[in-house]
């Protein structure tokens, strides 16, 4: 075996003990994390359905916050070194069967350890220049996105905008409409009125008393005041006169 043993590799770990789980289901989720950086790690943790990834999840959360408050490094440069899980206990147990037989039962056990060290000064490079590559193109999907909800937002104004307008031109046109045919009405009702006044006198069915006087003041000529005002057109230049004699006799 070259290089140096799982437990004397250097970095910092973390290990849980006796977890209820064979060790050939532990290893299968930790041969995806392996040799990865801790944000691409968690994540595929995150995405992984088995059991095992919710645990191993944890340990690797456990190495990482001890990398960081034990050891003084930085949580976006640390990858995972190690990853191995270790035969535990193992209860044996039995199962009966027919005629008096029985099989037997292994419920096994796991040690999970997780090793993180520091990247190395050209790696780390490369995971930098990928994550700034990562943050632009995100920076640019979110541009777009926010750019087309914000022209959809935009057209979506100006429908309202021209339904509303639309809108108001109809109510300003019914409106108008309403006055023309109120003025309408009131000419015909005008015009009705000045034909009844106009209906001649022979087509009046005068039967009754009242209808009979109308119709007889309506035809009667209106010239019994002028005398009267031929009278008082005398009685006032006689009284002048008289009023001149007296006056002359006063003079006198």
């Amino acid at each position: 075996m070259t290089g140096p043993k799982l437990n004397e590799r250097p970095g910092t770990r973390a290990t849980l003990r006796g977890y209820h789980m064979s060790a050939s289901k532990a290893r299968v989720v930790l041969n995806l994390i392996r040799n990865e950086d801790v944000t691409t790690a968690q994540e595929i943790l995150a995405g992984t359905t088995r059991e095992a990834a919710a645990v191993i999840s944890k340990v690797l959360a456990s190495a990482i916050a001890n990398a960081v408050t034990n050891d003084a490094m930085l949580a976006e440069e640390l990858y995972v070194s190690a990853a191995y899980a270790d035969e535990g206990i193992t209860m044996k147990r039995f199962s009966p069967r027919a005629r008096g037989r029985a099989s037997k039962i292994f419920k096994r056990a796991c040690h999970i350890t997780v090793i993180v060290s520091r990247l190395d000064d050209e790696r780390l490079e490369v995971l930098r220049n990928a994550r700034s590559a990562q943050a632009a193109v995100s920076r640019t999907r979110r541009v777009a996105s926010s750019r087309r909800r914000a022209d959809q937002q935009a057209s979506v104004n100006k429908r309202e905008s021209a339904a509303a307008e639309a809108a108001e031109n109809e109510a300003l046109a019914n409106e108008a409409n309403d006055v023309d045919f109120m003025a309408d009405e009131a000419f015909e009702t005008d015009v009705m009125e000045f034909d009844t006044v106009d209906t001649p006198l022979e087509d009046l069915d005068a039967t009754d008393e009242e209808t009979t006087d109308v119709v007889a003041d309506v035809e009667a000529p209106v010239v019994e005041d002028e005398p009267e005002v031929a009278v008082d057109a005398e009685e006032t230049a006689a009284n002048e006169e008289t009023a001149s004699d007296d006056g002359d006799e006063e003079t006198k």
